[in-house]
């Protein structure tokens, strides 16, 4: 599906890639797949995630379902650039928790032939547009949004419903805090 393509003038072109979605959608599932067979394929690759996500690892992404891949943590969108060394491949999981650099550095690294894929939530528990997503999903050659399984009625489910009280936008959880709901059953809900 993302063929490599070596043009004339010798030079690698860079694109970006979001994988967009639900809570409990497989995101970083998906993502760790691609960075599986990047890694399979002998590419060197660098992962990113943002210090707020600590739920399961620090020092790896790691799925619901438990699947995992070493990652470096960072505060800001900046740190990536400075961590990068012409790797050809740079992921992003959770790129909704980034300041908006995060849509210049993504920018920046595929006008230098790198291939980005980000992953992340398009919408917060609000069904509002998530920090810098859509600008990454307006501006990537590629969007796959995956969806979860409504746990109200076994639809498919795009929102992501809070089961807590709080109610700032960020709020790092999994199934004690979320769950996945189609669109009839978080309108429900809602009204």
């Amino acid at each position: 599906m993302f063929l490599e393509q070596f043009p004339e003038d010798g030079k690698f072109h860079g694109w970006v890639e979001v994988i967009c979605g639900s809570m409990f959608s497989g995101k970083t599932e998906e993502l760790i797949r691609r960075l599986r067979r990047i890694n399979f394929a002998g590419q060197e690759l660098l992962l990113f995630k943002p210090k707020i996500d600590k739920r399961y690892s620090e020092e790896n992404v790691v799925s619901h379902n438990g699947a995992s891949f070493q990652a470096i943590q960072v505060e800001s969108a900046k740190e990536i650039l400075e961590h990068w060394k012409k790797e050809r491949i740079v992921a992003i999981d959770e790129a909704q928790f980034f300041d908006d650099g995060i849509v210049e550095v993504v920018n920046h690294l595929a006008a230098n032939g790198v291939r980005v894929i980000c992953a992340g939530l398009d919408m917060d528990f609000q069904a509002k547009p998530f920090g810098p997503m859509p600008f990454l999903m307006a501006s990537a050659e590629y969007v796959t949004k995956v969806h979860a399984i409504c746990m109200s009625c076994g639809n498919l489910a795009q929102f992501s419903h809070r089961k807590t009280q709080e109610k700032e936008q960020v709020l790092v959880g999994a199934v004690d805090e979320y769950e996945p709901l189609c669109r009839s059953c978080y309108n429900k809900i809602k009204h």
